[in-house]
């Protein structure tokens, strides 16, 4: 049986009941180590409380090395660890086509993730709309498939949660080329960032998806001891020093509740100038007014 197992957010002891129990019979045990991290632990602090070795499973292991992880689930029970919940990435979902394809079976243990954490925000988690992601950009890629999704989501009133890239077991390009195995240092990135190349993107675009004033909110280091949320606009946000990672960037819908907006007045330095920048942003993406259609009711006579 292969058994997938989310571990949450952030400690070794996030992980459920049934999880935990679960790793504690396998055969072994892999961590998949590249799409996130836990802030509160490690492979070792993990051994420990499970009480088995952890195999670390980097990005060439999960997307090429299939045959390996599955290897004698027929017979023997093999766990997958994921940060947050197991179907946060696309690759766990191939893993279990993968083993499908091989007639092993395989059972989800779900955890908290930051596709539902999200809500200690303040924010309603119905009223988002698609998530989206940012990755790194180089001098020669700055790729914006993203930024129709924040139009779509912004026209129609809702957040958009945008997941910031993270690098880790990443080659250069040279060793690449010359086919050396020298990896380098982990990148996550920061909100400061992730503004900066947003703001780049709309001046690029000039559709007015969102523009410098428009309300966001900085998450960082969810689930965490050490979580905050910053309310601001983007263009303040370019300034602000968000720590250690992970983080995520939240832009704020035209539909905006009051009991949203009162939580997050918490996370701002200024709640009336704020508040200001929200109303300023609902006008922004307000549909036109409503025009009935003109009155033909003389034509039948």
């Amino acid at each position: 049986m292969l058994y997938l197992i989310g571990l949450g957010l952030s400690h070794e002891t996030d992980i459920t009941v049934r999880g935990l129990e679960t790793v504690r019979k396998c055969k072994r045990v892999y961590l998949e180590a590249y799409t996130s991290i836990l802030m509160a632990a490690d492979k070792e602090s993990l051994e420990k409380f499970y009480g088995k070795e952890v195999i670390l499973a980097d990005r060439e292991l999960v997307e090429g090395g299939t045959d390996e992880i599955l290897a004698g689930a027929e017979v023997d029970d093999i766990a997958f660890l994921v940060v947050g919940d197991v179907y946060g990435a696309t690759t766990h979902t191939d893993l279990v086509l993968r083993a499908k394809e091989k007639g092993i079976k395989y059972e989800a243990i779900h955890n908290a993730s930051v596709m539902n954490a999200v809500g200690a925000s303040g924010l309603q988690l119905y009223q988002f709309g698609q998530t989206i992601s940012l990755v790194f950009f180089t001098d020669s890629w700055k790729p914006d498939s993203f930024y129709s999704r924040i139009m779509e989501n912004r026209k129609i009133g809702l957040h958009t949660l945008i997941l910031l890239d993270i690098k880790v077991k990443e080659q250069s390009i040279e060793n690449m080329a010359r086919g050396r195995l020298i990896y380098e240092p982990p990148r996550y990135m920061n909100i400061a960032t992730a503004a900066e190349q947003l703001l780049e993107i709309e001046e690029i675009r000039g559709e007015k998806a969102y523009t410098p004033n428009t309300p966001c909110i900085a998450v960082s280091r969810l689930g965490s001891p050490s979580q905050t949320f910053k309310a601001a606009t983007l263009e303040e946000l370019v300034n602000y020093d968000s720590g250690e990672p992970l983080h995520s960037l939240i832009m704020l819908g035209r539909q905006v509740h009051d009991l949203e907006l009162e939580f997050l007045y918490q996370f701002c330095e200024d709640p009336v100038a704020f508040k200001k920048f929200v109303e300023e942003d609902q006008e922004y993406f307000k549909p036109p007014p409503y025009v009935p259609p003109p009155d033909d009711a003389d034509d039948d006579l």
